[in-house]
């Protein structure tokens, strides 16, 4: 009797096993920490909201026909445009940013509804979404994450949205703590979201993971940074502070190549007699012994880097950058471009 009590659970374990899908790595799929609202629980919510309005005939058709029975829209995307262009029909405060994200809007302004407590949560969230998407797709970043940062993915009919623009964002604005977290959560319903959320998503973080602080890979995003910023009209304290960013980190990084070159060279000061008239040859070690003392310079704006005329400047460049990637060439150039613009002043 207790055998085939025993049999019987090994039997209920393995069918347990075999029911529980698992990871690469052995554990067991962990259940997401969110999902994606259906259509049908969206319209139902939106029904809900439209009891407290009077609706005439002509708006209440306009409304069934961009919400039909049958056939409608399953993308959370397209969605979450149905439900904003609804909900502008009968609000003329929501009609205002609609008109304003649909005709090419120019830049960001300020909706005073979208912080108004006097409108339901429900809209007001899925308005912020809405805008911030807008403002995320044409690379305003930072006002992106104004209305994107605080919202909740139970908070809007488009959670999938929500978290790849906020990933999108502090990945653009190169903030990794933030971007990783919110990337590996869109992740959690990689199967269900759009298959371009999940794609870019694997991206974003792929590329973002290995970025390390004062690399010249994160000074090369820095600059770009700076010119969106620029290319958009924003020239502001913000970029000012960018730009003495990178200035500073570059004069960190060429002093700390200049020591290491300096303490390489140190190291390779054999013995012997050191005569200039008489070269040594390739395999003689060379020696000799002096107080190691040099003239002192000085590397400020007037006579410094930005300064250079063209032939040293290049051969300073080909210097500092041997061991770099050719890539990164730019980076230098600019640098020695925002000295002699200082230099000029």
């Amino acid at each position: 009797m207790s055998r085939r009590i025993s049999i019987g659970c090994m039997w209920c374990l393995a069918l347990f096993l075999l029911a529980s899908p698992l990871h690469a790595d052995g554990e067991f799929d962990k259940r997401a920490s969110w999902s994606m609202p259906s259509p049908d629980a969206i319209r139902q919510q939106l029904d809900q909201w439209l009891k407290d309005y009077s609706i005439d005939e002509l708006t209440r058709t306009k409304i069934d026909v961009l919400w039909p029975k049958e056939g409608g829209a399953t993308d959370p995307a397209a969605l979450l445009d149905q439900l904003v262009t609804t909900i502008a029909l009968v609000d003329t405060d929501a009609r205002e940013l609609v008109v304003f994200c649909t005709r090419g809007g120019g830049l960001p302004r300020e909706f005073a509804f979208l912080v108004d407590e006097q409108k339901a949560d429900w809209i007001r969230h899925n308005a912020r979404l809405y805008y911030g998407r807008w403002l995320a797709q044409n690379r305003f970043y930072d006002e992106a994450l104004v209305q994107l940062d605080g919202l909740k993915t139970a908070e809007v009919i488009d959670p999938a949205s929500l978290l790849f623009y906020q990933g999108t964002a502090h990945h653009r604005l190169l903030d990794k703590d933030k971007c990783l977290p919110i990337i590996s959560k869109l992740l959690e319903q990689s199967e269900q979201i759009p298959r371009r959320y999940a794609t870019l998503a694997k991206l974003m973080k792929s590329d973002i993971e290995p970025l390390k602080k004062d690399s010249l890979n994160e000074i090369s995003r820095m600059m770009d940074d700076i010119t969106r910023r620029l290319s958009l009209g924003r020239a502001g304290k913000r970029v000012r502070t960018e730009e003495d960013e990178v200035i500073a980190k570059l004069d960190k990084m060429i002093e700390e190549m200049e020591q290491q070159q300096q303490q390489q060279s140190g190291s390779g000061t054999g013995q012997g007699s050191l005569n200039p008239s008489s070269p040594a040859q390739d395999s003689a070690p060379l020696g000799g012994s002096g107080p190691g003392n040099v003239d002192s310079k000085s590397t400020g704006n007037a006579s410094g880097w930005g300064d250079l005329p063209p032939k040293q400047r290049q051969e300073a460049l080909q210097q500092i950058s041997k061991e770099l990637p050719a890539h990164f060439r730019e980076v230098i150039e600019e640098y020695f471009r925002k000295l002699a613009r200082e230099g000029g002043k």
